[in-house]
């Protein structure tokens, strides 16, 4: 029996983990792949207090997880997979694990378009992380799918490599933040199809190009191209609390002002959880106040 568990170890998992420490709760954290989570698919972050000019995200994630090992937080490499709310469990291929409180930090995946070609060429010119595979495709041709802060973010990474950077989005406008947007029009590099949809990758063994569609037109074209980068939003992974704890209609966890989820002694932080602004700033504070939170409850 533990006093807390924490299901993930993205920067709003480490965050709990580290108050949790710092509190002395016997806590034990799973992760299932590594720690860190989706934040590592960008190398470089900007906007991080405390950082002018920016942090390396591997620097940073490395410098967390030195805090909680200096205060004997348990990390586990098991991925949970079933969880009881009455008996506040965690059951994962291996173990079952018991604790006073839980804290989900699971974080969420990338969306994808659904269309032909998609799943096919995943991996062969499909990708979903432009700092995982932006080295490849030195003086290539990609196109960026989408029109948030990440697109803008790995659009001007993949300058550094391709040739040319094509930023296809379905509105007349980008929801980047206004800098970003800035930077993405000085850099020559970069082009823009807007109020455009891409319906079908092509390519018989790699990505050769792509089929699109203007929105107000309905005029379709095909655009030779390299590699084509997706980030149309993510999917929260919150598969293993369905039907056990409530839910929005995309998968998200609804959670009150203290991240306490539908369920006595469940708490919820990060990406997995329903808000209005998914970035590490907001992970870390999601994971303090859970944290805070989860601890009160136990105290009761």
């Amino acid at each position: 029996m533990h006093d807390l568990i924490i299901v993930g170890g993205g920067p709003a998992g480490l965050t709990a983990a580290l108050y949790a420490g710092r509190a002395r709760l016997d806590t034990l954290l799973l992760e299932k792949t590594g720690l860190g989570g989706r934040i590592l698919m960008s190398e470089f972050i900007e906007n991080f207090p405390g950082f002018p000019g920016g942090v390396s995200t591997q620097d940073l994630i490395q410098r967390m997880e030195e805090q909680i090992k200096e205060l004997a937080i348990k990390i586990v490499p098991e991925e949970a997979l079933q969880l009881d709310c009455k008996s506040k469990s965690v059951k994962t291929s291996l173990n079952t694990y018991n604790a006073k409180a839980i804290i989900i930090a699971c974080g969420a995946f990338p969306r994808k378009l659904n269309i032909p070609g998609e799943t096919e060429l995943t991996g062969k010119g499909v990708s979903y992380c432009a700092t995982c595979d932006g080295p490849l495709y030195k003086d290539k041709n990609v196109v960026v799918v989408g029109g948030g802060n990440a697109v803008a973010e790995e659009a001007l990474y993949l300058t550094r490599f391709a040739k040319s950077v094509i930023i296809v989005h379905r509105r007349d406008d980008l929801r980047a933040a206004a800098i970003l947007q800035e930077k993405l029009k000085e850099n020559k590099k970069i082009k823009f199809i807007l109020s455009t949809v891409v319906t079908q990758i092509i390519g018989s063994n790699r990505v050769e190009s792509m089929k699109v569609k203007n929105v107000n037109t309905s005029v379709e074209q095909n655009i030779a191209c390299d590699g084509i980068f997706i980030y149309i939003g993510y999917t929260p992974d919150t598969g293993f609390v369905k039907d056990r704890i409530k839910l929005d209609t995309a998968g998200f966890i609804i959670t009150g002002e203290d991240l306490s989820t539908s369920e006595e002694g469940i708490f919820a932080c990060g990406d997995c959880r329903k808000k209005t602004l998914y970035q590490m700033i907001t992970a870390c504070g999601d994971g303090a106040v859970a944290s805070d939170s989860a601890y009160k409850y136990i105290s009761k």
